[in-house]
């Protein structure tokens, strides 16, 4: 009998860890758009820099959006990934994040909207702080912003352990209910994946 009551507990607690192993790790600079209990996650790793990330923002997280997340259907957390310029890259995710949590993802779409103005700029941080202005930002709290080196280690020791833990290389990079999606797809592709997670 006592071996039958051990095993049991083995069993217990195999199956504990294997549930906590599909649970995605969370961090206090995680941004989280739709409702927490919904039955899929979706995390992307996407880069301020990236061109691929800006066009995935632009044409299909609006689908995205729409179709699962608004629907309940899906959640999405969304995680810095930094690419070269590695400054630029940074700093406009940091400044994502001083807008503070209800103005993060408004943000953010106007940083990766105006991606391809701003990196062009001669001065590209002057470009951000008018473009931020819209959402009430001031050059004084970009500046304070950028100074805080708390948010910087933050997004840097985030982006590492999404490499340790999904192999994350490259942007985006999405990972769907722990599954692995890399590179720039259409929105039929990624509807199937999360259909497939369901």
């Amino acid at each position: 009998m006592p071996f039958v009551r051990l095993l049991a507990v083995i069993l217990l607690l195999a199956a504990g860890s294997a549930a906590a192993a599909d649970k995605p790790d969370s961090f206090a600079i995680d941004q989280v758009m739709g409702k927490a209990d919904a039955p899929v996650t979706i995390i992307e790793y996407a880069s301020t820099t990236c061109g691929h990330c800006a066009t995935f923002h632009k044409t299909v997280l609006p689908e995205i959006k729409k179709n699962w997340i608004e629907t309940g259907k899906a959640r999405l957390i969304y995680r810095d990934f930094p690419t070269g310029p590695a400054g630029l890259s940074v700093g406009a995710s940091m400044i994502a994040h001083c807008a503070g949590p209800e103005r993060y993802f408004g943000v953010l779409g106007m940083i990766m909207d105006g991606q391809d103005k701003w990196m062009r700029s001669d001065n590209p941080l002057d470009a951000l702080k008018k473009m931020v202005r819209l959402a009430g930002m001031t050059g004084q709290d970009v500046d304070a912003c950028l100074q805080r080196q708390d948010l910087a280690a933050a997004i840097q020791d985030r982006a590492a352990a999404g490499g340790k833990r999904y192999d994350i290389d490259s942007t985006p990079s999405l990972v769907i209910n722990g599954k692995l999606i890399v590179g720039a797809r259409d929105y039929a592709e990624f509807d199937k994946a999360l259909k497939a997670a369901k």
